[in-house]
């Protein structure tokens, strides 16, 4: 009995590998930033427009996620999915682009994909990018830009904005809300109030909840939760508090009925026109692909939007100035407090994020 039980056994396994294929190999590979792969947002759009490619033809992928936001640890990951057989590593964020930097020198049989990042050494002096790395950034003060406009062609004279961390792709998201914002307020002759900061986290926040339920309660109508998981926080606050909120990178409606629309990264779409470049040898390595409104990397979300008064008609007619370039919202990241924009219907009340209790300077 116990020889049929073991002989039954052996069958089941060699099915069951059969039927993975040889899924011990991932032939491509995510590796995480500091979210998971359900983030609603940055890794998940990035790990959809993976397993999209891979479960339509049969390509073996995985996911990795380092022990730590450091170089070291991307480095020692990037290591764990090459011997695990990766040929292909997407990598997301700004968190990796150092440890990217170094491993496509160190391994140059290995291909990378940096999304929204920009490779360099340690000190910013050198930005080579190896043949072997194609990096994709995109336009998010465009996207940003969508969103401030419609929150007030909507109606909405009072908005905030959380980030997460007061890096770049953040920064721009930021200044892009406030200037479409503005851009909207002149056109409507309003005037127009944004709450402004940082959270210094991606992370889902009890402090953030807090804060943004603070926010609401003294008036602000609708947020733009701009950092990944943080923007879960900024949701839950909103569905205890009648207030709004305006997702970030993917289509967030899911998350929370609070959501009214989202700015939208085309990541999905552009990891799978990614992959398969590389696998069908078009790799486009040791260039930067800008993604924005000209080339349709970057949006608004409005198939499940909650917009009473912004209308299709009036998103694309903002859009369409951002593709002929009518529109150039102003992308520098220098400051970071927006005191650098120049607004005319709009004041921006920047706060330093602080614990609930303490007051913000």
């Amino acid at each position: 009995m116990k020889k049929r039980s073991i002989i039954i056994l052996l069958l089941l396994l060699s099915l069951l590998l059969s039927a993975c294929g040889d899924s011990t190999k991932p032939r491509i590979a995510l590796i995480t930033d500091v979210g998971t792969i359900e983030d609603g947002s940055y890794n998940q759009g990035a790990w959809e427009g993976i397993t999209q490619y891979c479960d339509e033809n049969e390509v073996p992928c995985a996911y990795y996620m380092p022990k730590e936001a450091l170089k070291e640890s991307y480095l020692d990951t990037i290591d764990e999915a090459i011997d695990k057989g990766a040929k292909l590593i997407v990598c997301p964020g700004y968190l990796p682009e150092e440890a990217v930097y170094e491993a496509q020198k160190d391994h140059k049989r290995t291909h990378f994909i940096l999304l929204d990042g920009m490779v360099h050494n340690a000190d910013r002096t050198d930005f080579t990018i190896e043949k072997n790395v194609m990096q994709i950034v995109f336009a998010e003060e465009q996207a940003g830009f969508l969103a401030g406009y419609a929150a007030v062609r909507e109606g909405f004279t009072r908005l905030g904005f959380i980030g997460g961390e007061a890096e770049d792709a953040v920064i721009r998201f930021g200044y892009g809300y406030v200037q479409g914002a503005d851009y909207a307020a002149i056109e409507m002759g309003r005037q127009v109030e944004i709450k402004y900061c940082y959270a210094g986290t991606y992370f889902e926040s009890a402090d953030v909840a807090e804060y943004a339920a603070n926010w609401y309660g003294t008036g602000t109508e609708v947020i733009f939760a701009c950092g990944g998981a943080m923007g879960k926080s900024v949701m839950r606050a909103a569905e205890e508090n009648n207030g709004k909120v305006i997702g970030v990178d993917v289509d967030q409606y899911e998350e929370s009925p609070s959501v009214i629309t989202s700015a939208l990264k085309n990541l999905s779409h552009s990891v799978y026109n990614g992959v398969s470049d590389f696998e069908n040898e078009r790799f486009k390595g040791g260039i930067t692909t800008t993604m924005n409104a000209s080339n349709g990397g970057i949006g608004l979300a409005m198939e499940h939007a909650q917009f009473q008064n912004f209308t299709q008609e009036d998103y694309d007619t903002i859009y369409s100035k951002l593709i002929n370039a009518q529109v150039e919202p102003y992308a520098v990241t220098n400051d970071g407090t927006t005191a650098d924009l120049l607004l005319v219907n709009t004041t921006v009340l920047y706060e330093v994020f602080s614990n609930p209790g303490s007051d913000a300077e």
